[in-house]
């Protein structure tokens, strides 16, 4: 590997953990052109048990219902880590999700560990996420927050 081709990679990657980062960011803010400008038009979703979420708006869609209702969430994000393969690459995250709904009997709070896996291509406009799949690994405090 050339000393370009290292500096390629380093990039790709660097660019591929911001986009992680910024999908925390983005449904926190309930940001939703900045969350669109992470996936491809046609990407697929995976949140946990929630139905399969086929094109970028049915994400979105999802996300919006699950999260508006939200006094606010903070999206937690680390732990990434990118494999490239020239135009294609999968990463793989952790998260912690804190939501809160003040008001809610029971508590105000339900939080979300996990990890997200995706896989990613590189676009005209830079890498974005194709398929993006939560895989729960652990909860606590009051499901009824996120109407569980």
């Amino acid at each position: 590997m050339s000393d370009d081709d290292g500096l390629k990679a380093l990039e790709d990657k660097w660019e591929i953990a911001e986009i992680c980062y910024r999908y925390g960011l983005a449904v926190d803010g309930r940001d939703w052109a900045a969350l669109a400008a992470l996936f491809t038009p046609d990407a697929d979703a995976y949140y946990l048990d929630l139905p399969s979420c086929h094109g970028y708006q049915a994400i979105e869609d999802t996300c919006r219902v699950a999260l508006t209702p939200l006094s606010a969430t903070q999206h937690l994000i680390s732990n990434v880590v990118v494999r490239l393969d020239g135009d294609r690459a999968e990463s793989t995250c952790y998260l912690q999700a804190q939501h809160v709904k003040t008001g809610t009997e029971g508590g105000d709070n339900f939080i979300i560990a996990g990890r997200y896996d995706d896989q990613l291509v590189r676009t005209p406009d830079g890498w974005r996420i194709r398929e993006r799949r939560l895989q729960a690994m652990w909860s606590a405090g009051n499901p009824a927050v996120v109407g569980a």
